[in-house]
C-alpha cells in the first residue's frame, strides 16, 4: 500500500503521544519518525497533530487516520495469519553479513533458520566493511559496540560479547592494543591510563586483528572470553561491565517485514540465550 509506513508511523505517534515512544515501538530512529510525520502532513494538506510540551495530540484528522490505521492493521493481521503457512515452505536467498570474529555467535542462529527453513540459501559475508543494507548488500546485519544510529535501519539487541584483559601468565609488560583508527571502547580507554606508551608493543585499527594478535601470543590485551577460552592464556584482571560488547542484529526498515527476514530474526531470538 502506498504510504503505509508513513500512515503506521503516524498511528503510533497517535497511540502513544510522542516521537519518542513511537520510535521505540516501531524500531527505527526518531528521525525517522518525524520524517513520516511531517511527509504524510504535506500530502494531505493538513495537520495531524497538535504540538505541545508533552508530545502530540491527534487533530480531528489524526483520529481519523488512527481508525483507518487500526482497522488496516487488522486485515494486515488476518492476512498474516493465512500466509503463515507459505513461511514453512520459504525458499530463495540471503545475505547475512558480520565480522570474523562474531561467526561463532552467528554460525549457531544461520543453522536454525536453515533447519526450519531447508529452501533457503544463506550467502556468509565476513568483513571488516560495513555493507550498505540501504543499497541491498545484505539482509541482516550483525555488528558490535555502540548502537548503530542510521536513521532507516531497524536495530535489535542479540547478546552482550563479555571481554577481559588476557596475556601470557609470565609476560605482563607487553601489550596489543589500537592504532589511531581503530574504534573507540570503554577497555581500550582503559589501557591508554593504565599501560604506559612504550608497553605497546603492537597495534592495529582492526578489532578482529587484535583479537588474534592476543590469542596468538604476541603480548597482553583484550579477548572476548569464548576466544580466550583453551588458549593457555590468563586472564590479568576482573573485568569492568563497560568493556563487554554489545551485539546488534540490522536490518533495513523496508526489508524488516518480509517474509525471510522476519523468519531470521525469529531463529535469532530462539537460538539467543
Amino acid at each position: 500500500m502506498q504510504n503505509w509506513d508513513e500512515i503506521r508511523t503516524a498511528a503510533q505517534v497517535a497511540r502513544l503521544g510522542t516521537i519518542s515512544a513511537a520510535a521505540e515501538a516501531l524500531g527505527v530512529h526518531r528521525a525517522t519518525v518525524t520524517r513520516h510525520i511531517d511527509a504524510l502532513e504535506n500530502r494531505l494538506g493538513a495537520k495531524l497533530f497538535q504540538r505541545h510540551a508533552r508530545g502530540f495530540s491527534p487533530t480531528e484528522l489524526g483520529e481519523a487516520l488512527l481508525r483507518v490505521a487500526d482497522a488496516t492493521d487488522a486485515q494486515f493481521g488476518e492476512l498474516m495469519r493465512l500466509a503463515r503457512g507459505s513461511l514453512d515452505d520459504l525458499s530463495g536467498a540471503m545475505t547475512v553479513t558480520s565480522l570474523d570474529v562474531l561467526m561463532p555467535t552467528i554460525l549457531p542462529i544461520v543453522a536454525a533458520f536453515q533447519r526450519a527453513h531447508p529452501r533457503m540459501k544463506v550467502q556468509l559475508v565476513s568483513s571488516d566493511r560495513v555493507l550498505k543494507l540501504e543499497y541491498g548488500e545484505a539482509d541482516v546485519a550483525f555488528r558490535i559496540g555502540p548502537k548503530p544510529d542510521h536513521p532507516d535501519n531497524v536495530v535489535l539487541p542479540l547478546q552482550r560479547l563479555p571481554v577481559g584483559l588476557y596475556g601470557p601468565p609470565a609476560e605482563t609488560r607487553r601489550f596489543v592494543g589500537p592504532g589511531p583508527k581503530a574504534p573507540k571502547t570503554p577497555y581500550f580507554e582503559w589501557l591508554a591510563r593504565n599501560v604506559l606508551p612504550e608497553d605497546i608493543v603492537l597495534t592495529s585499527d582492526s578489532i578482529a586483528v587484535l583479537w588474534a594478535a592476543v590469542r596468538g601470543g604476541a603480548g597482553a590485551g583484550f579477548l572476548p572470553r569464548q576466544m580466550a577460552a583453551g588458549s593457555g592464556l590468563s586472564e590479568l584482571r576482573p573485568p569492568l561491565d563497560d568493556w563487554h560488547e554489545q551485539i546488534w542484529a540490522v536490518t533495513h526498515v523496508d526489508l524488516h517485514r518480509s517474509a525471510k527476514v522476519q523468519a531470521f530474526v525469529q531463529a535469532m531470538r530462539r537460538s539467543t540465550p
